[in-house]
């Protein structure tokens, strides 16, 4: 399995200006498959926050990456959270009514 130093060396060397989350995260599982997303995410942010070995270009492009799949992460876990809702039963609804 890759450390995350390995895979924030790999996303210094393939980040490049205008490339895409997608593509960023098909490039490192190409040489990483055994990188989860989050480890990926995880890696972008410790190359940002190790310095800009790679750039400036790429490591904005990083930072871009690291924030976006972060914030896609976080809104797919909301999504689920609100879809496990229990409905209250017609039951329980008509013995709890106002002013009763």
């Amino acid at each position: 399995m890759a450390s995350i130093q390995e895979i924030a060396a790999t996303l210094r060397s393939i980040a490049a200006p205008g490339m895409k989350p997608k593509a960023i995260r098909i490039a490192v599982k190409e040489r990483h498959p055994e990188a989860s997303k989050k480890e990926i995410v995880r890696a972008a942010f410790y190359a940002v926050a190790e310095g800009p070995s790679a750039g400036q270009e790429a490591t904005a492009e990083l930072h871009t990456f690291a924030l976006a799949e972060r914030v896609a992460e976080e809104n797919a876990d909301a999504v689920l959270k609100v879809g496990k809702r229990k409905k209250k039963r017609a039951s329980e609804a008509g013995g709890r009514s106002l002013g009763h």
